[in-house]
């Protein structure tokens, strides 16, 4: 089995105005069949016949999903699946996306992990499900995708210090020499102490790269998607 991963960006879509234009987000504001354009564009030029999206709430509940699913799951912010051609979903506009798998077991997973779904373990819980199903910490190879950067993530001190007492390695300076958050350094880390085999980082930061979108960059804004499936 093989595994693959894509990661969108915000051209080559239906939606207009601050959502310009390959928004993926049914939740943000845009319009509805805008966004089901773009999600039947992303499918048909994936191949794919299921993908599993989640209602992210920004916490650390997991879900296994087969594809047989009516509609997202329900507040989650992991998406767990061993059904070869189903894709599962994380959308963000400034959070880190996570994709993990294991080829081996046929366990793939799409994470949602913002600053709070981050700090209370979000990726740990992920981890957790994957190896319920046969998948092995030291055969799981991850993605951290686009996410704001270090650099522009400026947070009060008492945050970044209470962020680095749950995911260490998170508390960095900004560009400005204020304090600040590189939630991908912290779950490095953390997925390195887990015994995670492979850590890839996307380099991008959303909030200074234009073909992605970023809310902290300018509020009303889409998402972009990050998904994985398996593939016989």
């Amino acid at each position: 089995m093989r595994i693959r991963r894509v990661v969108t960006t915000r051209a080559g879509g239906s939606s207009a105005g601050n959502y310009e234009s390959f928004n993926l987000g049914d939740h943000v504001g845009d319009d509805s069949a805008a966004v089901a354009a773009n999600r039947k564009r992303l499918a048909d030029e994936l191949g794919l016949d299921r993908i599993a999206w989640m209602e992210q709430v920004h916490g650390r509940t997991v879900t296994v999903v087969d594809g047989t699913e009516d509609g997202p799951a329900e507040a989650t912010d992991g998406l767990v699946t061993a059904t070869p051609g189903v894709a599962v979903a994380v959308l963000v506009a400034d959070c880190v996306p996570v994709l993990l798998g294991d080829a081996e077991a046929g366990v793939v997973a799409a994470v949602h992990a913002g600053r709070v779904g981050a700090r209370v373990g979000v990726v740990p819980a992920t981890l957790k499900v994957m190896t319920e199903l046969g998948a092995r910490p030291e055969r799981i190879e991850v993605l951290l995708g686009p996410a704001i950067c270090g650099e522009d993530y400026e947070v009060p001190a008492d945050m970044a210090r209470d962020v680095e007492k749950h995911l260490p390695g998170s508390a960095t300076k900004t560009r400005k020499g204020t304090p600040g958050l590189d939630l991908r350094a912290g779950l490095w880390h953390q997925l390195a102490e887990a015994g995670v085999g492979k850590i890839g980082v996307d380099p991008r930061c959303t909030f200074e790269d234009k073909t992605l979108f970023s809310y902290r960059r300018d509020g009303t804004t889409g998402r972009i998607a990050a998904l994985t499936w398996i593939e016989e």
